[in-house]
């Protein structure tokens, strides 16, 4: 069982899924298209919680592992565009390391280049074949690897103006959103849930570094 904290429409959740783990999410907005089990609340008492229980859920299941998506508004570049819009959203990287590392189980942080996560692992959609950069940055307590990251030849247009030659920008008013959903993997969703996303391809691949870490024998029953 792994638990996405902060787990938004699922981006991230359906790549661990795919990479073997039961996962559920937890987010303190409703999240009416996330795709597995779903726990509306604040993602740091509900993980204070969960370790409280000895990394049990509140029906008494046991956790395996932890992924965390703290909020990235006070770090992105958008947010960073207007002055004292980034120092009006709570930073959340911090407290949330702290609880993960107290419970003692393996976990993934994961946000966007100049927060301050520890880049352990930079993951780009171009490692994987897809017409995307997104560049996102993962920090963890398992060792993890990162595909080959192919030069970026072909320039990215703004976010909502995508061209044919260039390659799309997953941000803001998104758009076309056939492409944004092709390239990100992640046709169930809208346009705001794809802009906050991370592609599942990017979890997939680590979920499976993760698994391996913990051994599929391990895994809570």
């Amino acid at each position: 069982m792994l638990v996405d904290l902060c787990c938004k429409a699922g981006g991230a959740a359906v790549g661990y899924a795919r990479a073997g783990f039961t996962v559920e999410g937890v987010d303190n907005e409703p999240q009416p298209r996330f795709p597995f089990r779903f726990h509306e609340a604040d993602a740091l008492e509900f993980l204070e919680a969960c370790i409280g229980r000895g990394n049990r859920l509140p029906d008494g299941r046991p956790v395996d592992a932890y992924h965390g998506s703290p909020p990235c508004q006070p770090f992105s570049a958008i947010s960073n565009c207007r002055p004292g819009l980034a120092a009006s959203y709570a930073d959340l990287v911090a407290p949330m390391r702290e609880l993960l590392e107290q419970s003692g189980l393996p976990y993934i942080l994961e946000n966007v280049p100049g927060s301050p996560l520890r880049p352990d692992v930079v993951l780009c959609g171009h490692m994987f074949g897809r017409a995307l950069y997104r560049h996102r940055i993962f920090e963890s307590n398992v060792p993890l690897t990162a595909p080959e990251h192919p030069a970026h030849v072909v320039p990215a247009s703004r976010a909502g103006h995508w061209t044919p030659g260039t390659i799309i920008s997953i941000a803001g008013n998104v758009a076309p959103m056939a492409l944004a959903r092709d390239v990100m993997d992640m046709h169930w969703t809208n346009r705001r849930e794809l802009a906050e996303a991370i592609p599942p391809y990017y979890t997939q691949h680590l979920g499976e570094q993760l698994l391996a870490a913990i051994g599929e024998d391990d895994l809570a029953a």
